[in-house]
Order: structure tokens, then C-alpha cells, then sequence
């Protein structure tokens, strides 16, 4: 699958090409922060076969917890690209209004509804989970 995207300047620009290794809602509270109150909507891309094609983006990495992730976002414009994780290594998480064609997202599964607000909408068959699934 080819997946091309940026932010909302068009100064950090990226493509993709493979497999998508997942598709998923967190209703996490972290997530909730990062995204102004919603779930967070991601696409989880190995990274052989991503890369930037034009600008770098700025990092952001919490000090103050272990495992911290590495938020990716433009220097420009804000926008916030994806996510490094350290529980996946060689993924990349890609947030999926930075998507040139963001129909081409569907839940795969819900997780840490635990912190689920009312306003927040899973849709019909997609599971759920109070944390990450085992």
C-alpha cells in the first residue's frame, strides 16, 4: 500500500510503502491530551518502507517518565505528525489526519476505553478494550 502524507503547511511531507501493521482508536488520557480531547486515530507502519520526503520534524520527548515516546510534529505549523515508540522500535506511528487520503483508515480495535469520555465514539464492531489487548 502507498501512503503519502504531511502537515498541515506542507513544510514536513512523508510516504509510505507496505504493509500497515495496525490500525487503531486510544482512548488513553495521553492520547487525549495530544489531540485537543478525542481518541487518538493512528496507523502503526513498520519503518522500512517509510520515510520523510521533505523537511524533518521537531521532537518532543517527556524527561520525567520511563519509556517515554518521541512525538514527531512540524516546526512550522504544529502539526503533529506521528509518534517513535519504544515498545515498537522499528515502527513508526502516523497520525491519520496527517494523511493525504484519510478514508483509507478503519479501526481495527479500540483500546484503553478505560478512559473513554462520553463524547468519544466507537464505531459498531470494532472491539474494545479497557487497556491494550494481550
Amino acid at each position: 500500500m502507498l501512503i503519502t502524507g504531511g502537515c498541515y503547511c506542507g513544510d514536513v511531507r512523508y510516504k509510505f510503502e507496505g504493509e500497515v501493521q495496525a490500525s487503531l482508536q486510544c482512548h488513553c488520557r495521553e492520547c487525549q491530551y495530544i489531540t485537543g480531547g478525542n481518541p487518538n486515530v493512528i496507523m502503526v507502519l513498520p519503518l522500512e518502507g517509510f520515510g520523510f520526503e521533505k523537511g524533518e520534524p521537531a521532537t518532543f520527548k517527556r524527561t520525567d517518565i520511563d519509556n517515554a515516546v518521541t512525538r514527531l510534529f512540524c516546526p512550522r505549523c504544529g502539526t503533529a505528525i506521528g509518534t517513535r515508540t519504544p515498545t515498537r522500535p522499528t515502527s513508526m506511528v502516523i497520525k491519520v489526519g496527517t494523511l493525504d487520503d484519510p478514508s483509507i483508515f478503519k479501526a481495527k480495535v479500540a483500546i484503553f476505553t478505560i478512559d473513554k469520555q462520553a463524547f468519544h465514539h466507537i464505531p459498531q464492531g470494532v472491539p474494545a478494550f479497557e487497556r491494550r489487548p494481550t
